[in-house]
């Protein structure tokens, strides 16, 4: 494939910095135009971003110029696609222009996510919500495809195989990073040797995107805790099924899960399971091939009815950034196959 020019806005936040950690070294993508939705005038991206991420800022980004953001100098770049990390605020007015300037935008903001022809896309759970996009005038206009919320995205996919079982109730607890509430974030007083209960719209934002992306109608119970760790967000599941279903059910579908999507970021095997009881944990986030794109899973038992597991999802990549990515990666698998 010919490599694409994108774009990445909102690029200085942890989420952009994670954007371009994974452009960087990507086979299908070049960056050819940075901007921060705070920035005033033009500098240089790695002397005003401070890295918060736990790798190297990559080198090949470390000197590009980071923009004020302005669309029509983002068109004028030659970017073909459009990664947003942008503030919802921001997003709501920003990713509805540029898509009407026919450019396909990618993003993690939760801005358009309920307009009813813009899909929340996860290629291994529901690869047919891409098709909406012509429900927004593609192929002879531009569009926007949306991430899941990061918690939603690893609980989607841990769920998505047992769809076949038929899920009649979730019990869900997370247990979320810091990293996940952007930076500054959490203030610092707040989180220390602590954990905060809730997490504003965070509970109500599982339930509804599970529902659709899953195409269940379960009822789903949620708890949301902050939790003092800088990456990945641990959850517990118990599930009730229609009927029985046992530990060696689940291990089947999950060994055997697939995604549609066959592209540089899709993990081969989207579920990995832990056989230690002391795994999934937050340290492993960044563990996987490609690094943070699976989602783990361990604890695997029955009770009294009900399936319960945990489950660990990089919050940063697999539950942001690199969602983003691999749908840009699914929509060009799909868009050469004439779909």
């Amino acid at each position: 494939m010919s490599r694409v020019n994108v774009a990445v806005l909102g690029a200085t936040g942890i989420v952009g910095q994670t954007f371009l950690w994974l452009l960087a070294r990507h086979d299908w993508f070049t960056p050819v135009y940075l901007a921060g939705s705070g920035t005033r005038r033009e500098k240089i991206y790695g002397n005003v971003t401070p890295w918060r991420l736990p790798v190297e800022m990559p080198e090949s980004i470390r000197d590009q110029p980071l923009h004020a953001l302005d669309l029509d100098e983002c068109v004028d770049s030659g970017a073909r696609i459009i990664f947003s990390a942008l503030p919802s605020s921001v997003a709501a007015d920003v990713e509805p222009a540029l898509k009407k300037k026919g450019l396909a935008v990618f993003s993690n903001a939760g801005a358009m996510r309920h307009a009813p022809d813009v899909p929340i896309l996860i290629p291994e759970v529901n690869p047919e919500a891409l098709d909406h996009i012509h429900e927004q005038g593609y192929p002879d206009g531009g569009f926007i495809v949306t991430n899941a919320n990061c918690s939603t995205t690893g609980l989607a996919v841990a769920l998505a195989p047992l769809r076949e079982f038929g899920i009649k109730e979730l019990f869900i607890s997370t247990c979320q990073s810091i990293s996940g509430a952007g930076y500054p974030g959490v203030p610092s007083l707040d989180i220390s040797d602590s954990a905060i209960p809730f997490i504003p719209g965070e509970e109500e934002k599982i339930a509804s995107e599970l529902r659709e992306i899953l195409g269940i109608d379960a009822a789903i119970f949620s708890t949301c805790v902050r939790i003092p760790v800088r990456y990945g967000h641990l959850a517990t599941v118990w599930v009730r099924f229609d009927g029985p279903v046992g530990r060696e059910d689940i291990l089947e579908v999950w060994r055997g899960f697939r995604s549609e999507a066959v592209t540089p970021t899709t993990p081969p095997h989207p579920i990995i399971y832990c056989d230690e009881d002391s795994r999934p944990r937050p340290d492993m986030s960044f563990f996987g091939d490609p690094p943070g794109m699976p989602v783990f899973t361990g604890r695997l038992r029955e009770r009294e009815g009900l399936i319960g597991f945990v489950l660990l999802v990089n919050n940063l990549v697999k539950g942001a950034a690199g969602g983003s990515v691999q749908n840009a990666e699914f929509f060009l698998q799909k868009a050469g196959d004439g779909s």
